[in-house]
């Protein structure tokens, strides 16, 4: 029945010149989202948006896997199609978010812990005979310099947490994605940026080896080093590829299947320039790609809002972003 690898999986993932398409926000992210631009806040328009995105022409050669949503892995085109199975017949892998989201640490302030592991492996034996072939598990680490966050103790937990999933998602013939994001938002400065995502990497990658988890098989969600969104001193693309580079090269083994990045907050053409510095920089042990979401799809969603009259010109939006990121990708971002 699991006749296809978690190493060959991994490889279609991060397969050139395509990247991975995060359409996994939850229902209130998307809703507030919606409500910004005077969109209805239902169902049936959060299945019309993501119609919207998966029907687009073309997709396949930009886009090799999608992260879904709940909600929208179980939802149908309109013509009753599901999406899993378009995305099927078009060769892009289905892909699942599995935690259920963030809540606060008890007696830590401003920090939080993810949850999801009960029932997870009843959940994926479901979601793999549906058609997913690997899954996202997401944490997040605010840097603040004057309170000394992110914590040992959220650092830790999450990540202990995060490896256990990861040996949880390779029992159920799935790649894991494990994405420790380190938020941009805030007014702390590369250094402190780059110090924390090199200890969050170093403690994610010891507790994935002491669980035993098969490196070839996973493949890191990390966000990029760079000064704070509110930070006085912003950091140019080549800065933010050196110092990702130096982290990545410092923390990352070489048996990790891929290394993608998250846009966390980044405009979209802020976005695709990190990461056209980021491959312009030299070779890497491991494929380099991208998996945003709103770097990908604002100027769609900001194109469609909410009229189906605007579909076409909403996908002509989308895919200019995903061709921009995939020439980023190839070195050839003109």
């Amino acid at each position: 029945m699991h006749n296809q690898s978690l190493e060959s999986i991994a490889r279609q993932l991060m397969i050139e010149p395509k990247g991975l398409l995060a359409a996994d926000e939850s229902n209130k992210s998307a809703n507030k989202r919606f409500l910004a631009l005077n969109i209805a806040e239902t169902e049936e328009m959060r299945r019309q948006y993501r119609q919207l995105l998966l029907t687009t022409p073309s997709l396949a050669s930009y886009i090799s896997g999608v992260i879904l949503y709940d909600e929208t892995f179980h939802q149908k085109t309109d013509n009753g199609t599901p999406f899993v199975q378009l995305l099927q017949k078009s060769d892009i892998l289905p892909g699942i978010k599995v935690d259920t989201g963030l809540v606060p640490l008890t007696n830590f302030v401003d920090e939080t812990v993810t949850e999801g592991l009960d029932g997870l492996p009843q959940r994926l034996e479901q979601y793999y005979k549906l058609g997913a072939r690997f899954t996202k598990w997401r944490a997040a680490f605010s840097v603040n310099q004057i309170n000394r966050l992110p914590s040992q103790v959220a650092i830790h937990t999450n990540l202990e947490i995060m490896a256990r999933y990861a040996t949880i998602a390779q029992a159920a013939h799935m790649v894991p994605i494990v994405e420790p994001e380190v938020l941009y938002g805030g007014d702390h400065s590369i250094q402190a940026c780059k110090d924390t995502l090199s200890q969050v990497l170093r403690v994610l990658f010891e507790l994935l080896i002491a669980y035993k988890v098969d490196l070839s098989g996973v493949i890191l969600k990390t966000s990029m080093v760079m000064a704070g969104a509110t930070s006085k001193t912003q950091s140019t693309p080549e800065e933010v590829a050196s110092s990702t580079l130096s982290v990545l090269h410092d923390r990352v083994p070489v048996e990790v299947a891929g290394v993608v990045f998250l846009s966390g907050g980044q405009t979209p053409e802020q976005a695709t320039n990190n990461l056209s510095a980021i491959c312009k920089s030299g070779h890497t042990p491991w494929p380099v790609s991208f998996s945003y979401s709103r770097a990908v799809q604002e100027p769609a969603m900001q194109t469609w809002a909410g009229d189906t009259q605007n579909t076409k010109a909403a996908q002509a939006a989308f895919m200019q972003r995903l061709a921009a990121n995939s020439a980023a990708r190839l070195n050839k971002l003109s």
